[in-house]
């Protein structure tokens, strides 16, 4: 009896496994095949929890809710629609530098290629499929129309959800009941805080960045410098995307040990900002783990591409800092978690 009964114990655990797995997967399928419609709901969300706090202060000096969330959206659309402006020049240098930096790239691999291997007509190959690779990785003007209303039409997703989330966000929390809706504000309160707290340090990371490898000649530093603070939110991958980028371009301006220069000096001012800066204005009390983090914005990555890498880290400390606030509620202590990122220096 104690054998069947055990052996029925482990079959309903299988089970249960199984049925775990199946979810798992139809869920992350129902996600990646949901992408235009999910991956803008979930931005705009999270666009909200950012603003939130300010839509609350201005409830809170007495104006209606509607002018708070009229508000946070300028404030979003404003933010945005200046970030656009300040990096489209940029971004347009970028895109002109991209075949003299696809020509260098691809000399640097064949030289390397031929001092290895000694495949003298490697080269030839190379130089053939190099402007190919160039040209099809360069959008169409018929992929740019198409793709022109796509984005339009997500963005007024993104719109409406910040402004009907910021509207409605008391009712929705609600729904949850009461107790559990004050974990969610102060899950809201601490993902504002950190993720404002972020953008300011990473801004300065660029500035700094683009100020350093200006006095050391490396060409376009308000490129780098831009791309220094887009890629610090990508914790992990986008230092080491930096890294290696500054490792190209010091081998294409300098020679000898100048090539480490751009590279180390990034490092340098990643390893501050990482250690010391960052750390000092969000807090100690509450650390992600560095794998959680990593694991996170691969699959952020591969499920939605930049769009989920740049909402991966959002959701993950929503989600963290959420658990945190319950089990301190439960233990009856306050709820007020901070968040430290850990990064790799």
């Amino acid at each position: 009896m104690i054998g069947k009964a055990s052996l029925r114990l482990g079959s309903q655990q299988v089970q249960a496994i199984c049925v775990a797995c199946i979810a798992v997967i139809l869920v992350i399928g129902g996600l990646k095949w949901g992408q235009p419609i999910i991956a803008p709901v979930l931005l705009g969300v999270t666009l909200a929890v950012v603003i939130g706090p300010a839509a609350r202060a201005m409830e809170r000096l007495g104006c209606p809710r509607v002018v708070g969330a009229l508000f946070g959206l300028v404030v979003a659309v404003i933010t945005i629609a200046a970030v656009a402006l300040w990096a489209g020049p940029i971004l347009v240098d970028l895109l002109n530098a991209l075949p003299r930096l696809s020509d260098a790239v691809r000399d640097w691999i064949a030289d390397l290629t031929i001092a290895l291997r000694g495949l003298e007509d490697l080269e030839g190959q190379i130089a053939e499929s190099g402007e190919e690779a160039v040209e099809q990785a360069m959008p169409s003007v018929i992929d740019a129309l198409w793709l022109a209303p796509n984005m339009m039409a997500q963005g007024l997703i993104t719109i409406g959800t910040l402004f009907f989330f910021l509207l409605t966000r008391d009712e929705i929390y609600q729904w949850a009941g009461r107790g559990f809706a004050d974990r969610l504000a102060t899950a809201d309160r601490a993902v504002s805080h950190y993720f404002i707290t972020i953008g300011i340090v990473n801004a300065c990371l660029g500035v700094a960045v683009a100020v350093v490898l200006s006095l050391l000649g490396i060409p376009d530093p308000m490129i780098w410098g831009a791309a220094a603070f887009l890629l610090n939110f990508v914790l992990y991958l986008g230092p080491a995307i930096m890294v290696l980028s500054l490792l190209v371009a010091g081998s294409m301006q300098f020679s000898g040990l100048m090539i480490l220069a751009a590279p180390a000096a990034y490092m340098c001012l990643n390893m501050i900002e990482a250690q010391f800066v960052t750390p000092s204005f969000v807090g100690q009390r509450f650390a992600l783990n560095p794998l959680a983090v990593f694991l996170a914005i691969v699959f952020g990555l591969w499920l939605w591409g930049p769009v989920g890498g740049i909402l991966a880290l959002p959701v993950l400390v929503w989600a963290v800092v959420l658990s945190k606030a319950c089990m301190m509620s439960e233990e009856g202590s306050a709820p007020a978690p901070t968040v430290k990122p850990v990064k790799a220096a």
